[in-house]
């Protein structure tokens, strides 16, 4: 146990402090000079990276003039590319052809009265030996006929644009993030809209304690059940959802609530589909896509990019920048990591050994697109937080690319969520104090890390909620405030400490996903053919957690008043969490973290009355307590009472009762 007054920075360290990296370092340098050598070949060191990154700005339709759009498109197999729309009836004969100005783009210029604003439009593309109608690559604004179902490109120029009006908040040290996704946040059996996001969700958002929102399914998907995992069109905001304005208005609006807004980058693969999506777009497979094999994720059903091809790279890095430049959206999060830097996409692997990080299955075209990426974001918006999805460990994310590494600012902590749902598939008696601290502080020193409990994928069918996983049917029987029944108990109150706990040792951040902050019931499905296209669970319950005869209550209460310390001490950005005890016979485990002291008793009967704890010498009052009625407990513990240490044995100890299944928070008077 370490001494209580010795200080545990916050801090990363250099990735050099990692001793088991010594034998990898020429392997490091490799890949950071990749990094540069990369950089140079896209820029030929006549621009900057993140001027390289404008793809948009290019390619798809612009204005020429007052009077023309500009159209261009990148189809180096092609043998023509016409377009065609409304204004013709969707006759190629009367569409108006591209010409190829060289190396693989076509262009066109079109009177702007012969595309408007709404206007519909596609491609036809021709190749050797065929022809198909594709969407544009850099297509803003892509819509699906309700009766045909038909996607169809559609140009977006309102007369009044959106007229940004509140600043960008800075970026809280520690990120709350709350994950979100659009469709599903009404309560009623239906898709839901970003205006109403905007209206109903924000307000809730930012009242419960967070101060980020990760929105999922932002790209166009032709497949509302993917959530928006299988993108199809990078550069169009889904228009289920609603406009492109009415995105920009949910970003302004979580802006003036103090909200950050981070958005799922799915950049580790797309759909396969020919019509919509990139796959075939010029009659090949290797457009942008490797060929082969290779090319195909088999699990995803879907299609891997080369990220080794100067063109996919101006695709992606461009596609980081227009979500910063057109929505200015606060940052990424960037999905599938493990998937895009393995050649067998990290399926099957258990990863024990650093030279897993370093053998030929390590896709480093991927990694060098990751580092090229975060270059693009920090220096375009320098506040941007880019968060890894990687289940691997690989070391270096989070560091600079300089020292080899792709300078995310976070990556989750995975292996987090993965013990929780172990630990409840076995008896609270045989929990390990010690194993449970160690998953929960257990991250690389050189990189900052943001934990959670559960998000969204626990929940997806198949799979069940964390409160859901505890209580079983008895979700469905026994949440009412005067049921009684021990399983009730149990899931209650560990879904309470579960979550505290979690927070409180955290490397940065904090993640939640909607709804679990009050154990929403249930799994997450999307219609499909197999529910009968239901929306019954495709949506969130927000009237269960409002009311007063359910236990829904409590555990939201729980979570607020969590996130109100949260952002009243700040824990988490102070320093490291400090553990005084840890006792795997009695289920105690305490800890210091910023001045604060977390108690945590998980035993399923045994309570302390007078458990001694070792303290800084003072007193201290009780901050949170997760056994008060307020949050569904048992008023176990006096509210009011202070605690004060006595000296013996050269020690500074406090007695507490630490009844069962119960987490204090003590916090230190008079500092």
């Amino acid at each position: 146990m370490r001494c209580l007054t010795d200080h545990i920075p916050n801090r990363v360290q250099p990735l050099a402090d990692d001793g088991w990296l010594a034998p990898f370092s020429e392997k490091l340098a490799a890949r950071a000079d990749r990094a540069v050598r990369t950089e140079h070949r896209l820029t030929e060191g006549r621009k900057k990276l993140a001027d390289f990154a404008s793809g948009h700005e290019y390619f798809g339709l612009h204005a020429a003039d007052k009077t023309r759009w500009v159209f261009r498109e990148w189809a180096p197999n092609a043998t023509g590319v016409t377009i065609i729309g409304d204004f013709c009836d969707w006759d190629t004969g009367r569409g108006i052809n591209c010409h190829a100005l060289g190396n693989g783009v076509w262009e066109a210029f079109i009177p702007k009265a012969t595309l408007p604003h709404g206007a519909l439009f596609k491609l036809r593309v021709f190749w050797p030996g065929g022809e198909g109608d594709r969407l544009p690559t850099y297509a803003r604004r892509v819509v699906q006929d309700p009766s045909t179902h038909i996607f169809t490109a559609q140009v977006w120029r309102p007369e009044t644009p959106h007229a940004w009006e509140h600043p960008i908040p800075p970026p809280p040290a520690a990120p709350l993030i709350y994950e979100a996704h659009v469709g599903m946040a009404r309560e009623e059996e239906r898709v839901g809209a970003f205006n109403e996001f905007a209206r109903d969700m924000l307000p809730r958002i930012a009242e419960a304690g967070y101060n980020t929102v990760q929105l999922m399914a932002v790209m166009e998907h032709p497949y509302y059940g993917s959530f928006g995992y299988h993108v199809s069109n990078f550069f169009a905001p889904s228009s289920r959802f609603g406009t492109p304005e009415d995105l920009k208005n949910l970003v302004d609006n979580a802006h003036r609530l103090g909200l950050r807004v981070i958005i799922d980058l799915i950049h580790s693969h797309a759909v396969r589909n020919d019509i919509e999506g990139l796959a075939r777009f010029d009659g090949t497979t290797c457009q942008f896509f490797h060929a082969g094999p290779r090319g195909y994720h088999e699990a995803w059903d879907s299609c891997c990019f080369d990220y080794s091809k100067p063109e996919v790279l101006h695709f992606l890095l461009s596609n980081c920048r227009y979500w910063l430049d057109e929505f200015h959206v606060d940052g990424f999060r960037f999905d599938g990591i493990t998937s895009m830097i393995y050649l067998n996409h990290g399926l099957g692997e258990a990863f024990v050994d650093y030279r897993q990080y370093f053998d030929d299955n390590v896709d480093e075209s991927a990694l060098t697109y990751l580092a090229l990426a975060n270059k693009v974001i920090h220096t375009v918006r320098p506040d941007a937080v880019t968060i890894a999805e990687d289940v691997s460990g690989m070391p270096g994310l989070g560091a600079p690319s300089e020292t080899g590494g792709c300078g995310f600012d976070f990556r989750l902590a995975m292996g987090v969520t993965d013990y929780w749902f172990k630990l409840l598939d076995t008896r609270d008696e045989d929990w390990s104090m010690r194993g449970l601290w160690h998953e929960l502080t257990n991250r690389r020193a050189d990189e900052k890390t943001i934990s959670y409990v559960e998000c969204h994928d626990q929940a997806i069918v198949g799979g069940k909620t964390m409160l859901f996983t505890l209580l079983d049917h008895e979700m469905y029987t026994a949440m009412h405030t005067t049921s009684q029944s021990l399983t009730l108990e149990r899931g209650i109150a560990l879904h309470k400490l579960a979550r505290l706990i979690t927070w409180a040792t955290a490397g940065w951040g904090y993640l939640n996903f909607m709804g679990n902050e009050f154990g929403h019931p249930e799994w997450i499905d999307f219609p499909r053919e197999g529910n009968n296209w239901s929306y019954h669970y495709a949506r969130r319950q927000w009237s269960l957690a409002d009311r007063k005869d359910l236990r829904y209550q409590h555990l939201n209460a729980f979570d607020r008043a969590m996130l109100t310390l949260a952002n009243t001490e700040h824990p988490l950005e102070k320093a490291r969490p400090v553990s005084i005890d840890i006792n795997d016979a009695e289920k105690v485990l305490v800890f210091e973290r910023g001045g604060l002291f977390f108690l945590f008793n998980f035993h399923p009967e045994t309570s302390y009355p007078s458990r001694e704890v070792l303290a800084l010498p003072g007193s201290y009052k009780l901050a949170l307590n997760s056994d008060a009625p307020v949050f569904g407990g048992h008023d176990r513990v006096a509210p009011d009472q202070i605690f004060t240490t006595t000296r013996a044995d050269g020690r500074d100890t406090i007695r507490v009762y630490l009844p069962s299944r119960t987490a204090l928070v003590l916090k230190r008077m008079n500092q």
